[in-house]
């Protein structure tokens, strides 16, 4: 009888010669990058995770495979510095809170939870509609101000606004579902 395993899997048997081919070039490139051992380390192995995650019939680009693996490193990175900056501004306005005001140790984690719960929605997103979304919750930009400042319509910003609603709402709902 023959096994079953996801591990015997040509999906996975490629992937795991690529990992054992390339992870210490790119754990070393992440490093040289970031200038930080454990984060290279953590992106290097979540760069694998999302090649094994992928689907296996999709078509994996190994004509370069350095370039290929670097490419989703940067996507990954590009991710690890967005929920920082996003974790940074969360913790910068708490620390303006007056003491007698600020939420619980709980709350904050809770809420950090939730914003990287977002996050990760968000990138998700078009760059156009992610793009007009935090225009519009963070800066506080009008839907006008957005169309003039993408060069975009108004109806097209709409069109941004209510997809990316649409997506918050779907990742409120599995929340709620689940807790």
């Amino acid at each position: 009888m023959q096994s079953t395993s996801s591990a015997n899997h040509p999906h996975h048997q490629v992937i795991g010669q690529l990992y054992s081919h390339h992870h210490g070039w790119l754990q070393g490139w992440l490093r040289r990058r970031l200038g930080s051992t454990a984060d290279a380390a953590d992106l290097a192995q979540d760069t694998f995770v999302r090649l094994l995650s992928s689907a296996p019939g999709e078509p994996l680009n190994f004509a370069r495979p350095r370039a290929y693996l670097a490419t989703i490193a940067n996507r990954l990175t590009l991710n690890l510095y967005r929920r920082r900056s996003l974790e940074q501004a969360y913790l910068a306005a708490l620390a303006q809170t007056p003491e007698d005001l600020a939420p619980s140790l709980e709350h904050q984690a809770l809420v950090l939870e939730a914003l990287d719960e977002i996050d990760q929605v968000l990138a998700l997103l078009p760059a156009r509609t992610r793009q007009a979304f935090l225009m519009a919750q963070l800066e506080g930009y009008t839907q006008e101000e957005i169309a003039s400042r993408l060069g975009l319509n108004v109806r097209s910003v709409q069109r941004y606004l209510a997809r990316a609603f649409e997506e918050c709402i779907v990742l409120a709902s599995q929340n709620a579902s689940h807790g």
